[in-house]
């Protein structure tokens, strides 16, 4: 191969060549990484639904025990390796210059990446309300940064920045099989910097990351086909009060993550993040075991039972125990994202509201896929990406524009609830504590 190489004429074609090579291994080893971690994760959710079927009542150690375990993993190994891992990549990115380089290797490392993944699936197995796709989003930028750190110095500059980008990106086209939404996402939510300066390595980041798992899985959508028949333009009647709903809602559970986080900061001892850890997993297990098993995990089997199904009603308590769980999980401090339930507790709502009015299958599913873009939006507060990934993981190209109508609107009430997003929000935070470290470490 070097013989090959070295017998091209060109230098501009070797220097191309060289500048794209640390952009598609890392998009392959990303997207392999990516199906390995999806399939890990849909055992441990199939593992937990196994274990309630025989001896339902063990979650009452199993779910405060499994927090425990996986919080303190985190804090033990990675802290940064907490929570969902898009505002740890949002934060390498801001951090990623001569200045604070260094800083950049306690949010994005493969110990980080290897703690998210155990600690995240045994918070899966336990019960824990939290998905997979904001982790895939830091493990893959982390494969990518290692990568760039490993380029011999004769070796052509290429920006740390732009490969964690797209690794970023092509983290979210593996997890969802969304390469459409995986541009999107690093142009809208990851980076104020111009697109064109990173376009041909963002766009074969995100090709070849998701060929790599289209490879291993075949063709697949994240969701599926959804029945969507002959809709009235009256729908927009409910549509827009949804699209309001869903975001008041999704503002108001991201401000008590918030909320939660900023009272657990004040705890005098440490001991008692633990005893607040093992309460959360109680209430989370007597959710499941009293009320509905579809309490735990993700809830993707919500999403396709209400999309796929002749019954596509859901009981009035479904939404609300999976935004509690959702608060309750994510702020153990163990490893998850809140993608996935997020797109969850948007589903169940309209799937809820669309029950209370007897509507039709057709306007039912639309409601379903308007509320999961609503919701999204509000946590993200990425309206394009959220629609992108909701119209990429359906197939409803069809109802694009009821789609970005919800996107639209629940990101305007989101505004005026809270200026600042919660990815901002928590993205402000790990810089602090970074900046924080430092200065400590100096010392």
């Amino acid at each position: 191969m070097k013989s090959k190489f070295d017998s091209i004429p060109s230098q501009k074609v070797k220097t191309d060549i060289l500048n794209a090579l640390p952009y598609w291994s890392g998009a392959i080893i990303a997207g392999i990484v990516a199906v390995i971690y999806a399939k890990l994760f849909s055992w441990a959710e199939e593992g937990t639904h196994l274990l309630y079927e025989h001896a339902k009542w063990m979650f009452f150690l199993v779910t405060p025990i499994g927090f425990v375990v996986a919080t303190w993993m985190v804090i033990k190994f990675a802290p940064f390796a907490r929570g969902s891992g898009i505002p740890q990549v949002s934060a390498a990115i801001e951090l990623s210059n001569p200045k604070h380089n260094y800083k950049v290797n306690s949010l994005l490392s493969l110990k980080v990446a290897v703690v998210k993944i155990v600690s995240s699936l045994i918070m899966v197995f336990s019960g824990g309300i939290v998905g997979r796709e904001g982790p895939t989003i830091q493990i893959s930028a982390a494969i990518f940064k290692k990568i760039n750190d490993s380029l011999p110095s004769w070796y052509p500059k290429i920006s740390k920045r732009n490969m964690i980008v797209t690794g970023a990106a092509a983290g979210l086209a593996a997890a969802f099989n969304t390469p459409l939404g995986g541009i999107v996402f690093a142009i809208e939510e990851l980076t104020k910097t111009h697109f064109s300066f990173f376009k041909s390595a963002l766009l074969t980041g995100v090709i070849i990351a998701g060929l790599t798992a289209l490879n291993f899985l075949g063709p697949y959508l994240y969701l599926g086909y959804p029945q969507l028949g002959k809709i009235e333009i009256s729908i927009v009647l409910i549509i827009i009060p949804l699209a309001l709903l869903t975001s008041a809602v999704g503002t108001w559970m991201c401000n008590i993550i918030l909320y939660i986080f900023k009272l657990k900061a004040s705890f005098p001892k440490k001991y008692h993040k633990y005893i607040y850890v093992v309460i959360c997993g109680l209430l989370i297990a007597a959710s499941a075991i009293f009320f509905d098993v579809r309490t735990f995990g993700s809830g993707k089997e919500i999403m396709v039972a209400t999309l796929f199904s002749n019954n596509k009603q859901v009981e009035w308590y479904i939404p609300i125990i999976k935004i509690l769980g959702s608060i309750l999980s994510f702020t153990t401090g163990g490893a998850g994202g809140v993608f996935a339930p997020s797109l969850t507790a948007g589903a169940s709502i309209g799937a809820m509201v669309a029950g209370w009015l007897n509507l039709s299958a057709s306007s039912t599913n639309l409601l379903i896929l308007c509320g999961m873009t609503g919701f999204l939006t509000a946590v993200t507060r990425s309206p394009f990406t959220s629609s992108i990934l909701v119209l990429e993981m359906t197939d409803t190209h069809d109802v694009i524009f009821y789609i970005m109508l919800s996107a639209l609107f629940a990101n305007l009430i989101a505004n005026l609830i809270s200026r600042h997003s919660f990815y901002d929000q928590l993205k402000n935070q790990y810089i602090h504590e970074v900046h924080h470290n430092g200065l400590q470490l100096n010392k």
